[in-house]
């Protein structure tokens, strides 16, 4: 086998595992480099089908990871939605997503007739793409009970979103927020959404009005 059919093979296989990925962003990068390495593989045996074919996927991926790149920290592309804890849309998400959840929140228990909580819901157009459930436990502090990103998302911040809005957690009378450091990657996820490290705990005060 020569480099070249190895440059095949390897566009080929990337474009079939892109197909299997879950998450948007990573599903495209995936099937972007595929489909340059198998234009390139085609072009140099001048099978010009499939040179225009793979070209054209190469475009299509390009255009949709600037348009996600672009958006990710955009407040136009993504709408938070609060709804009562006790929202019946709300509990069937959480009960569809509850095996996930669980996998990065491993103590996360759900009462949705609990009192003292704040409920969002992160969309994309008409699509739920995180949630964030906050408790008041006294003191001015919010207790950040979720904060769930779905699959496809998970590559990006959407959370941040309700973090921002500052006004509703003032207006609830809280002064900070408390994360949990009891999920996969706090360091990394908590840091990009605003929080600091603060002993054991994760925080992020509350701008007031």
């Amino acid at each position: 086998m020569n480099w070249l059919e190895v440059i095949g093979w390897v566009g080929s296989a990337l474009v079939v595992v892109s197909l299997t990925q879950a998450r948007v962003l990573r599903f495209r990068l995936l099937n972007l480099v595929g489909a340059v390495l198998a234009t390139g593989y085609n072009l140099a045996l001048g099978i010009w089908p499939f040179v225009v074919m793979n070209g054209v996927i190469a475009v299509i991926d390009v255009y949709w990871l600037a348009r996600l790149l672009r958006e990710r920290h955009d407040e136009q592309a993504y709408e938070v939605v609060q709804v009562d804890p006790a929202d019946a849309y709300l509990d069937r998400v959480l009960r569809v997503h509850l095996a996930d959840i669980r996998a990065f929140q491993p103590g996360f228990a759900w009462d949705r007739d609990a009192r003292g909580r704040l409920a969002f819901l992160v969309l994309r157009g008409d699509e739920t793409v995180g949630v964030v459930v906050v408790r008041d436990v006294g003191d001015g502090v919010g207790q950040v009970e979720l904060d769930y990103v779905t699959q496809r998302f998970r590559d990006f911040t959407p959370g941040e979103f309700v973090y921002r809005r500052s006004g509703m957690f003032a207006a609830a009378g809280f002064r900070r927020l408390v994360a949990p450091a009891d999920i996969a990657d706090p360091k990394d996820y908590y840091a990009r959404v605003g929080f600091r490290r603060d002993g054991a705990d994760w925080v992020r005060p509350v701008t007031q009005p």
